[in-house]
């Protein structure tokens, strides 16, 4: 139970300042990663709710939890789970991946946008880098 709740903190945590990071961006370069960041927009049910950008901040950090818990249990299940630059390169696959949202909205970047999967994979780099540093030296 104690692995458990570490590991949410460390969701949290690092789920926060990747927001933050994109938020920054987006604010900064006007390329939407932060939206990309919480668009639910190809979930049925979800794109029918409205929602306030802190409740889609919340849903970003209870994936960033569970995201955290299976990295660390898949890693460990290989005697990786405590190797940082295992969880910088599967958060760069997990980047490539979820950038092909984008175009699921037409309030995200563009797929070919460069630039934009640049913060974005950028930003997920700072984020496994994180779960990674914080698995190590804090679970």
């Amino acid at each position: 139970m104690r692995r458990l709740m570490a590991l949410c903190v460390i969701g949290l945590l690092a789920g926060s300042l990747f927001g933050g990071l994109l938020k920054l961006v987006e604010l900064l370069t006007d390329k939407k990663v932060y939206t990309l960041l919480l668009n639910v927009d190809y979930f049925p049910v979800l794109k029918d709710i409205s929602r306030s950008e802190l409740m889609d901040f919340m849903l970003h950090l209870i994936v960033s939890m569970i995201v955290v818990i299976v990295l660390f249990n898949s890693l460990k299940s290989i005697n990786r789970a405590y190797n940082v630059m295992d969880y910088v390169w599967l958060n760069i696959a997990i980047a490539c991946v979820l950038y092909f949202t984008t175009t699921f909205s037409e309030r995200t970047p563009l797929l070919t946008d460069w630039i934009a999967l640049t913060y974005w994979t950028g930003g997920h780099i700072v984020y496994g880098l994180l779960v990674g540093w914080l698995v190590k030296y804090i679970e």
